[in-house]
């Protein structure tokens, strides 16, 4: 982050919003459609927004590649939704749906299901493949992305 604050890109919109430094991100609102820029849940993403979440949020990005018809995804699903919660706003949590996302699944080479994702700046951080428990989601996030700590209730 700088000291002119940082790019937050809308969960609803897509538009790029600057949180000047010391404002609380949490209560942020996007400057084109109004609404909170941190919901506390994770957003599920098409191709295109997938693109400008990671490749233009200043924070670090965590992407949940799953489907509709796989057990260990649906297990995964409330874990990754309360790490959302916790960790919200230093990292921004997507869903991609790999049925619907074919070329996405392909680009990144998606061999197995659920596979975590974290993301800065358009690179590849981290990936993990497999259903994961709260604690061990948690340390792989501090881990790979050490500023993300879970926000203060």
């Amino acid at each position: 982050m700088s000291a002119q604050g940082r790019h937050i890109v809308c969960p609803h919109c897509t538009s790029i919003n600057r949180i000047p430094a010391g404002k609380d991100a949490r209560r942020a609102k996007c400057g084109h459609c109004h609404q909170l820029l941190f919901t506390g849940h994770p957003t599920p993403v098409s191709a295109r927004g997938f693109a400008t979440h990671i490749q233009l949020n200043d924070i670090p990005v965590v992407v949940d590649f799953w489907a509709e018809w796989c057990g260990p995804c649906k297990v995964m699903a409330p874990v990754f939704e309360r790490a959302a919660g916790e960790f919200e706003p230093e990292l921004r949590f997507l869903k991609v749906d790999t049925e619907a996302e074919a070329e996405l699944s392909a680009r990144y080479n998606i061999r197995s299901i659920p596979t975590l994702m974290l993301f800065h700046k358009g690179n590849i951080v981290a990936q993990r493949a497999g259903a994961v428990g709260a604690e061990a989601l948690r340390q792989w996030l501090r881990q790979h992305a050490p500023s993300a700590a879970p926000a203060a209730s």
